[in-house]
């Protein structure tokens, strides 16, 4: 029987304490200095970028770990990736779990499509750029995983859960320190999205735009909750919401389990996809709601878009500021150099690559969608709507409209990156010159209306 003050009682609920605690210090420093607010940083990245901070203090004074002590039950650090694991899925389980009854026109649809094809095409620029500097840096370091590279696209234009996943799944494959290496490649990701996001905007402002930058304290449209709103059938609907994605949850480990049992040599592999069969099943989850909804054997709406927002919102944020807590620096110092080398290459080329998009396909809107785009594929979309707002504070663009629904297309075109990512270490080469090729037709489907355009155009003037 354990005693209730021994640390195996309280070591992990120590870790998700302290986690909060740093996200609450990081806001108030935001909130204290305005110049953290210019810089367009997250608030979690901060208490993240705090809590690595502290703890490298921490081992410089005492020569010990500080997620490696009795206070953390002495693992800490496997709790941390544990939290980012699991939040990186919680997170896009309730985001898919969310309704919405809006009707798309046609160039709408369009616009979504080529949003995703868009997060797709960047995720491949990202691995197939990586990689071939990576596989370049083997020919200099002795014993340096080619692989690694990819992880670019998942630090970059996924953030921080799968990166390190990636980053488990490579070091499981001999790649010693990958987990480490993934994170800190996501962590350098969300700083490129701040660096980049405020030179575009100043930019911006020097070409006096007619509308103000860095603006603090902008209201966001509240949420009116009602008595329906807060309780259904003597069940808080918070209550409800946590269930809901808990069944989807459970059901994709189902799947995980089964398929692991099937096939056992991919079980890692298998596992590292919780998101996206988290999102499978609550997508699931959500039609069987639906179907309930369409036989009127509900009375009420069951699922709440605001507190799915809110629970995703929060598992996100969990997940970025453990994530960089996790990282250990003392298992990258044989990587610094090519850290370094791969986040400049990946901020500058996400950087070009998206704002040419954005201006040859959504020329109505082209610095929203950039700056969206870009947070995105450099952190999370979370980071991407922190850019958004400030310059579309109050959504009136169709971009996030966009970045909610592209994720469908961005599955269907994305999955075949992450098997190629597993085939990576065994085969460098072939991956990469696959990557190649998947990134040309990926940019073909996405300038289409471009390149047949001009075809039509040429054949046309030759009959005449």
């Amino acid at each position: 029987m354990e005693n209730f003050w021994a640390s195996s009682v309280w070591g992990s609920l120590n870790l998700i304490l302290v986690l909060l605690i740093a996200l609450v210090v990081a806001n108030v420093l935001k909130k204290l200095f305005p110049v953290l607010q210019k810089t367009l940083i997250p608030t979690s990245v901060l208490g993240g970028i705090l809590l690595l901070l502290f703890a490298s203090l921490y081992k410089a004074i005492f020569g010990v770990k500080l997620f490696s002590t009795e206070f953390f039950n002495f693992n800490g650090y496997a709790v941390l990736e544990t939290i980012t694991y699991h939040a990186l899925a919680i997170g896009f389980i309730a985001s898919s779990l969310k309704s919405s009854d809006k009707k798309l026109s046609k160039e709408r649809k369009v616009e979504i499509f080529n949003t995703g094809v868009t997060t797709v095409a960047t995720y491949l620029m990202q691995a197939t750029v990586g990689f071939a500097i990576t596989i370049l840096a083997c020919r200099f370091i002795s014993n340096f995983f080619p692989a690694s590279g990819v992880i670019l696209a998942f630090g970059f234009g996924q953030g921080t859960g799968q990166a390190m996943n990636y980053g488990t799944i490579y070091e499981e494959l001999g790649f010693v320190g990958g987990r480490a290496f993934g994170l800190t490649i996501a962590a350098l990701g969300f700083l490129s999205a701040s660096v980049g996001g405020v030179i575009y905007l100043n930019i911006m402002k020097r070409k006096n735009k007619n509308f103000k930058v860095f603006e603090s304290n902008r209201q966001i449209q509240g949420h009116y909750i009602n008595e329906d709103s807060i309780r259904s059938g003597g069940l808080d609907k918070m209550s409800i919401q946590i269930a809901l994605i808990g069944i989807s949850y459970f059901l994709a480990y189902l799947c995980m389990y089964g398929l692991g049992f099937v096939l056992p040599g991919m079980k890692s592999t298998i596992f590292g996809f919780n998101f996206l069969l988290g999102v499978i099943s609550a997508t699931l989850v959500k039609a069987i709601l639906n179907l309930f909804k369409k036989k009127n054997w509900t009375k009420v709406e069951i699922t709440d878009n605001y507190l799915l927002t809110r629970t995703s919102n929060f598992a996100f944020d969990i997940m970025v500021v453990a994530g960089i807590a996790a990282i250990q620096l003392d298992l990258l110092e044989n990587y610094w150099g090519i850290i370094i080398i791969l986040a400049i290459v990946g901020l500058v080329l996400t950087y070009i690559y998206n704002l040419f998009i954005a201006k040859t396909l959504f020329p109505r809107y082209k610095d929203e969608q950039f700056l969206a785009m870009y947070g995105m594929l450099t952190g999370t979309a979370s980071t991407g709507i922190i850019l958004l707002r400030e310059i579309d504070a109050d959504f009136s663009s169709p971009v996030s409209d966009n970045l909610i629904y592209q994720n469908f297309p961005a599955i269907a075109f994305g999955f075949p990156l992450m098997l190629l990512a597993t085939l990576a270490p065994q085969k460098p080469y072939l991956t990469l010159g696959i990557l190649i090729v998947f990134f040309i037709a990926m940019n073909v489907i996405l300038f289409r209306s471009k390149i047949f355009r001009r075809k039509n155009k040429s054949a046309i003037a030759t009959n005449e």
